[in-house]
């Protein structure tokens, strides 16, 4: 402990955020970004709360302008910002649509996280979010896999909708040998929103990384603070690795293939 640090002991339960740099057994981290682990939440619930909860809390709320009712879109709906940001969303009485890529999810979300329709993305992916909305206005995307998924999304979302993006799933690659020509196409073939028919469609998009939040402290103590308010459950732990087993915990999240939050432990 620094000598200037009054608010935490040697011996305190924390859970903390940092920029970069945290593959480690040992860190130094500023008092700041530090908060109390909950007494009833594992050391493996904490450590993946904080960065998924404030992801997906300050999109939605913050950019996304979360309201009572809304119909909410939100993409890997399966992963740790997923799984909280329609937990988060429930807490306004959203109707919740989530998306994955993977069959053996679908179940999961529909069981245990309440979603109120689930799509598994594939090339008819337009018409069952169409289905899913049924005569319910899209307002909110929680965007995070872009190409052909994001123009469509964009195209189902009504006017006054708007679009937050926090990450290009498809345009990562699944394995340790990324397939450049494939990825190349792709780039070449995204989907471009022309700035000047925005107002005419009256619809927004918005785009953040988590790296600039870190840097607004003051704000990202008022999130967190607004966090614990709302009083969410801890995050599903899906995966729990060693820390010797650190490259079979990244090989299993690059293939898409995690459940909620996959941690390694020291």
């Amino acid at each position: 402990m620094g000598e200037a640090v009054q608010e935490w002991r040697v011996g305190d339960r924390v859970m903390g955020v940092t920029k970069f740099g945290g593959y480690v057994s040992h860190i130094n981290i500023n008092h700041r970004y530090v908060v109390a682990l909950p007494d009833s939440w594992s050391f493996e619930e904490g450590a993946g709360f904080l960065v998924q909860g404030l992801t997906a809390y300050y999109a939605l709320t913050e950019l996304g302008d979360l309201q009572q009712g809304m119909t909410v879109l939100i993409h890997s709906a399966a992963g740790g910002v997923g799984i909280l940001a329609n937990r988060i969303c429930k807490k306004y009485g959203a109707y919740t649509i989530g998306t994955v890529g993977q069959p053996g999810k679908v179940d999961f979300l529909r069981q245990h996280e309440g979603y109120d329709a689930v799509i598994l993305r594939d090339n008819d992916f337009y018409v069952k979010l169409k289905e899913a909305l049924g005569e319910r206005e899209l307002r909110l995307i929680m965007e995070c896999i872009g190409g052909k998924v994001l123009a469509e999304g964009w195209k189902a979302m009504a006017p006054m909708g708007r679009m937050v993006v926090y990450g290009n799933a498809s345009f990562s690659s699944h394995s340790n040998r990324p397939n450049y020509p494939r990825l190349i196409w792709k780039y070449l073939w995204r989907p471009e929103i022309d700035p000047l028919r925005l107002p005419t469609e009256n619809k927004s998009l918005m785009g953040f990384n988590l790296i600039y939040l870190y840097e607004q402290t003051d704000m990202m103590h008022r999130l967190l603070r607004e966090l614990q308010v709302s009083d969410l459950q801890p995050q599903h732990i899906g995966h729990v690795y060693e820390f010797n087993q650190m490259h079979e915990a990244i090989r299993l999240f690059q293939r898409g293939q995690s459940v909620g939050k996959v941690v390694v432990k020291v």
